[in-house]
């Protein structure tokens, strides 16, 4: 089926029909409320901090027209801005400086007759630019690659190791028959219901005792093993024929072989499903590496985000660019791995 046919026919046929605008603006407005803050939020990370303080806001990024205007200490760069004039009509002049509501304006061609302007008769001559600097200044001066690179490892050696625990795990409660089998399963599935506030004391005091502070692997081996992965694999490998182990088995082949050849590659949609819902965990992971990491090196991509926020003053512009450049690496797993979502959430029945 193409797609703009399929997307612009309408139940009436050449007509409107009133179900056909219903859905339009059904299909707009929910346009608006998923993609309208993610816009908002790339189009804010180019804008400088005067911008983001500007009320009411503006969408796109703007930045202020500036001339070389000679000065009594010497040329600067001044703010021009379109004035309006007592007499009537508007000029371009140039900002000296701002004392309250009155600014000291000189015309480009004579800087050295200045006037006097309420700041309510002028408006900025501004020009749509990208202040690229929010990207470029934390990686070169705040060593931001340091803590992008912490997050890669992090994310994807605990995904992995996650991966590997929580499939055998499965594997085992799936194909054994064991007496205690319904209990150990039961048990995963009930600490799910333990909020993460009651494991952090206990946590911590494991990864003490072990010399994993400040360590980063102390923010990975905590979290690989997952109840949620594990009851996900598991329904996953009940849909696997016994038969096909037993014949596995009669062909010699050992226990880890089934495992690894037959029974994690027929489980690869539900291991992708777990894949990305690991790397979106220990990517936007926060309080467990804040308590364990406090060397500034170790710090993950979320923790020195943090960093940018003092008591006194708080760098949006530095926040909302590192924040688009944290959501990159999980929307390209996503891309690579959506195609599995489907058939991974399908076979392991859940709803």
């Amino acid at each position: 089926m193409r797609l703009i046919p399929f997307l612009t026919r309408r139940r009436g046929g050449k007509a409107w029909h009133w179900t056909d605008i219903v859905t339009w603006g059904w299909l707009a407005a929910g346009l608006v409320v998923i993609f309208g803050p993610a816009l908002w939020l790339l189009l804010s990370s180019f804008k400088t901090p005067a911008q983001l303080a500007e009320f009411p806001p503006s969408i796109l990024p703007y930045a202020s027209q500036t001339a070389l205007i000679e000065t009594r200490s010497g040329p600067k760069q001044l703010p021009l801005f379109t004035v309006d004039l007592p007499e009537g009509g508007t000029a371009v002049m140039a900002e000296l400086n701002r004392i309250g509501i009155m600014a000291n304006m000189v015309h480009p061609e004579t800087p050295e007759q200045v006037i006097k302007v309420n700041i309510n008769a002028r408006t900025p001559l501004r020009e749509i630019a990208f202040s690229t600097d929010n990207y470029t200044k934390p990686l070169k001066e705040f060593d931001f690659g340091r803590y992008l690179w912490n997050s890669v490892f992090v994310t994807v050696a605990a995904t992995l190791i996650t991966l590997i625990t929580n499939s055998m795990a499965a594997f085992a409660l799936s194909k054994y028959e064991f007496r205690g089998r319904n209990s150990v399963m039961l048990i995963i599935v009930a600490t799910l219901m333990i909020p993460l506030s009651v494991n952090l004391v206990p946590l911590y005091s494991v990864v003490s005792s072990l010399g994993l502070l400040n360590n980063l692997w102390g923010v990975i081996l905590p979290t690989v093993a997952t109840p949620t992965g594990v009851f996900m694999l598991r329904q996953y490998m009940l849909t696997i024929p016994d038969e096909l182990l037993e014949a596995a088995r009669m062909d010699k082949a050992s226990e880890w072989q089934i495992y690894w050849r037959i029974v994690l590659p027929l489980t690869a949609p539900a291991l992708a499903v777990l894949a990305i819902f690991s790397v979106v965990w220990r990517w936007n992971d926060f309080l467990w590496p804040l308590i364990v990491l406090s060397r500034k090196e170790l710090f993950t991509l979320q923790v020195g985000l943090n960093t940018f926020a003092g008591e006194l003053n708080v760098q949006w512009q530095f926040i909302l660019a590192m924040t688009v450049v944290s959501i990159i690496p999980v929307l390209i797993v996503f891309i690579f791995l959506q195609r599995f979502i489907t058939a991974g959430i399908a076979g392991t029945g859940l709803k």
